[in-house]
């Protein structure tokens, strides 16, 4: 599987099915190199993914991040051979523990072992039998880590990382402890918007729901944000260390910053500039890799 430089990270709950797999056949046309679909308190992922697979015939979907405690490993192993063959090998299986707000509030799961709990699944789903016609390769894993010992056991069990809501710097530090070969599919918010006052605005609002998380504050603060920086909806500083907003010449720095951070793909999420919970078309049009430009090519 060749996952390419760029990929497109969208919600797509706030959208009918239909218009769903419409956006996931743009995303293919444009030529991103994997469209990552993400797994809270909408749609279920698998069943989202074998979807849009179905709808798209040469796209790679990935799960971001399917959760762990949602379903046990046996489900998730099954999940992932049945779209990986149904596909003819274009589905990412990315895992994670989520948050305990999430988990344990919302679930009424215990979340009190993540570390430990995510290396006992990823042996049950190596031990998980299968009598189904398996795939010709089985789906790339890769984990949703941002901690130094989740990062390193991705590194020693899977193909990589999906991190979420981190700077350039992140992608450096998780490099550093995955080493050469691991995967880092980083995600990145995009926002096409000049005015800072309105740019910070909309950022703002996509980050109202990370900002209280425990787990992105604890990344955060080991790259020199503190308990200021949290507050009032986050800093400006916090806020464009997050959100890379502006032209498209600032938006591509950005890019370009976590791919020379030794970042394998970026994952752009391209915010709507009224904060809809809709992709901007405007960005995923202007950095579409099938486009002859000067941008990282899938």
């Amino acid at each position: 599987m060749q996952l390419g430089k760029l990929g497109a990270w969208c919600f797509l709950d706030a959208m009918s099915a239909a218009d769903a797999a419409d956006t996931a056949r743009r995303i293919e046309e444009f030529g991103y190199g994997a469209l990552w679909i993400p797994e809270a308190i909408g749609r279920e992922v698998f069943a989202s993914a074998a979807w849009l697979l179905a709808s798209t015939s040469t796209l790679v979907v990935a799960s971001g991040i399917a959760n762990i405690y949602a379903r046990d490993a046996m489900t998730m192993a099954a999940g992932a051979r049945t779209l990986a063959e149904q596909s003819g090998g274009r589905f990412v299986l990315g895992i994670g523990v989520s948050h305990q707000p999430l988990v344990q509030g919302l679930r009424g799961h215990d979340w009190n072992r993540p570390y430990s709990f995510m290396r006992e699944y990823l042996d049950a789903m190596d031990r998980a039998p299968y009598t189904a016609f398996p795939p010709a390769e089985p789906a790339p894993i890769v984990i949703g880590a941002l901690h130094p010992k989740m990062l390193a056991l991705a590194a020693e069990r899977t193909r990589g990382v999906h991190p979420y809501l981190v700077p350039p710097e992140h992608t450096a530090f998780t490099r550093n402890i995955v080493g050469p070969d691991a995967w880092i599919c980083t995600e990145q918010k995009v926002l096409l918007e000049t005015d800072a006052t309105k740019a910070r605005s909309v950022a703002r609002q996509s980050l109202a729901m990370y900002l209280g998380l425990p787990n992105y504050r604890r990344s955060l603060e080991r790259f020199g944000f503190a308990d200021g920086d949290f507050e009032n909806m986050g800093s400006d500083r916090l806020v464009d260390a997050i959100v890379a907003w502006g032209d498209e010449k600032a938006i591509d720095a950005r890019i370009r910053a976590h791919l020379d951070a030794g970042a394998d793909q970026v994952c752009i999420q391209p915010l709507h500039p009224q904060g809809l919970p809709l992709p901007d078309w405007r960005v995923l049009e202007a950095f579409a890799p099938a486009k002859n430009r000067q941008r990282p090519k899938a």
